[in-house]
């Protein structure tokens, strides 16, 4: 059984820097990548960005790849999701998610982990 468990959410103030992780456990073979994910109060879901297990390349959005980074640890089974520069509009809860390399599709999800941001 996968399972993924987000870590490192909390209240920062605008500027500040702040590295959320993401734990999993169970990964089948076919789990192609590990994505991020957030969703702001009365918003959809925002894709950030996703990381390939294998190579660890990765991709970010553009509404945040001059701030946030994506790194993943295989041996740890963790991917990282490192943003600096945080702005009062990056408050939401951060997801991360495995992606199957079968369907292209996110499958399993963690719990998230709030990140607030205050002036």
């Amino acid at each position: 059984q996968v399972q993924l468990v987000e870590s490192g959410g909390g209240l920062v103030q605008t500027g500040d820097s702040l590295t959320l992780s993401c734990v999993a456990s169970g990964l089948a073979a076919s789990t192609f990548a590990m994505g991020w994910f957030r969703q702001a109060p009365g918003k959809g879901r925002e894709f950030i960005g996703n990381v390939i297990r294998k190579n660890g390349n990765t991709f970010i959005a553009d509404f945040v790849k001059d701030r946030f980074t994506i790194s993943i640890d295989a041996t740890k089974n963790t991917a990282y999701l490192q943003m600096r520069s945080l702005k009062l509009e990056d408050t939401a809860v951060y997801y991360c998610a495995a992606q199957s390399s079968a369907t292209g599709r996110f499958d399993t999800w963690g719990q998230g982990t709030q990140v607030t941001v205050s002036s």
